[in-house]
C-alpha cells in the first residue's frame, strides 16, 4: 500500500520503493517542494506499476525492488529521475533508462564506512569462529584448552573492487599486519591510491588469498564471477566475505566448497535471492554467518544513503549537479541538468 509522507497537495511527486526513508531525506524533498510517497517492503512490479500509474512521479527513489523499461513506461513522460538509495545499481535497468532520456543517479561513497567495517565485523567473527564459541558459552562449554581460533596478522587477503569500499577494507586489513592484494580492472592508472600489491588477473588472486573480500558491482560481468573454479583456486582454508552483491557468488558452489571444507567459512550480508529463503541452507550452515544485507544500516549509513540519493533529485531537476562525486550514472536527455549540459 503506497503512503504519503509529506502529503502531496498538488506537489510533484517521488515514489520511494521502500516503506520508509530517513527523515531528514524526506525533510529535504519536501523543503524542495516535493510529496514524498512510499510503496511496501520489497515491492512487487505490479504493485510499482500501480504506484506509479496513480502518482506520476517526476522522480523514482529506489530502494527496493526492480526498475525495469515497464515501471518506467507506466510512470509516463513527467518521470525524470531514477535515485539509487546506495552505491549498487543493479536493480535498475540503467539501458532503459538511458533510452527514455531518464537521468539515473546513484548516492556514491555515502555507506562505503558503514560497509566496510561490517565486512571487517564478519571477517573477523568468521576468522575467530565467534557464533560457535559463543553457542558453546551458551550451551556451558569452557573452551579454553581444547579451542584454537585463526590470527589476522600475516594472513593475505585479496580484495576484489578497489573503490570508496574495497579501499578502505584494506587500509583496515593493513592495521591488523595483513598483506592486500587487489583486484579491479575498471580502476584507472597502475598503481593503487591505498595500500596493497595491484593484481592483474582474479585467478593470480585467488591462488594467494587466504581471505576473499568481494566489493565490486554486480553486472553481467561479475555475475556468477566466483562459483566453484574460482573457489577450487583458493587456498585450502580461504574465507569468503561478501557484503557486495549476492549474484556474484554462486551459492550453489559455495555450500559445496563449505560441506568439502575447502573453504572454512564465509560471512555474507547479500544473497542471490533478497530476502533470502527461509529454507536456504545458508540461514543455518555452521560455516556461515549471514545478515540481512545490513552492512549499511548505520545511522550516518541510512542517512547518508537517503540524504545523498535526496540531492540528486534535487540537484538534477533544478540543473545542477549533485554533491556527491560520481553520482550520475546516466544523464537523461529530458532532465534540466542536460539541457543545461547541452547549452
Amino acid at each position: 500500500m503506497n503512503a504519503s509522507l509529506t502529503g502531496r497537495e498538488g506537489r510533484p511527486a517521488v515514489l520511494v520503493s521502500a516503506a520508509a526513508l530517513a527523515p531528514e531525506a524526506v525533510a529535504m524533498l519536501q523543503q524542495a517542494g516535493y510529496a514524498v510517497i512510499t510503496t511496501s517492503a520489497y515491492p512487487s512490479e505490479s504493485e510499482l506499476l500501480d504506484a506509479v500509474r496513480e502518482h506520476r512521479p517526476v522522480a523514482l527513489l529506489h530502494r527496493q525492488g526492480h526498475i525495469n523499461g515497464a515501471v518506467l513506461d507506466a510512470a509516463g513522460p513527467g518521470l525524470r529521475v531514477v535515485a539509487r538509495h546506495g552505491a549498487g545499481i543493479d536493480g535498475i535497468d540503467v539501458a532503459a533508462a538511458k533510452a527514455r532520456g531518464v537521468t539515473v543517479t546513484r548516492a556514491a561513497g555515502a555507506n562505503s564506512r558503514a560497509v566496510a567495517e561490517h565486512s571487517w565485523a564478519l571477517l573477523l567473527a568468521v576468522l575467530k569462529d565467534l557464533p560457535s564459541i559463543g553457542a558453546g558459552m551458551a550451551g556451558g562449554l569452557w573452551e579454553k584448552t581444547s579451542r584454537h581460533t585463526r590470527d589476522a596478522e600475516g594472513r593475505t587477503i585479496g580484495v576484489v573492487g578497489y573503490g570508496a569500499i574495497g579501499s578502505k577494507v584494506a587500509r583496515y586489513a593493513e592495521a591488523f599486519g595483513m598483506p592486500v592484494l587487489a583486484y579491479d580492472p575498471y580502476l584507472p592508472g597502475d598503481g593503487l591510491p591505498g595500500p596493497g600489491e595491484r593484481v592483474g588477473a582474479l585467478t593470480d588472486l585467488l591462488a594467494r588469498s587466504d581471505v576473499l573480500s568481494l566489493h565490486c558491482p554486480l553486472s553481467a560481468e561479475t555475475r556468477g564471477m566466483i562459483g566453484a573454479a574460482e573457489f577450487a583456486r583458493l587456498p585450502k582454508g580461504a574465507l569468503l566475505v561478501n557484503a557486495a552483491r549476492g549474484g556474484i557468488v554462486n551459492e550453489a558452489a559455495l555450500l559445496e566448497s563449505l560441506d568439502s571444507g575447502h573453504i572454512a567459512g564465509a560471512g555474507l550480508d547479500v544473497f542471490e535471492t533478497e530476502p533470502l529463503p527461509h529454507e536456504s541452507a545458508l540461514r543455518r550452515h555452521p560455516k556461515v554467518i549471514a545478515t540481512p544485507h545490513i552492512a549499511a544500516n548505520t545511522p550516518r549509513g541510512a542517512v547518508g544513503m537517503a540524504a545523498g540519493a535526496a540531492d540528486c533529485i534535487i540537484q538534477v531537476l533544478a540543473g545542477r549537479e549533485p554533491a556527491l562525486k560520481g553520482a550520475i550514472v546516466t544523464l537523461g536527455e529530458k532532465t534540466p541538468l542536460a539541457i543545461g549540459h547541452a547549452a
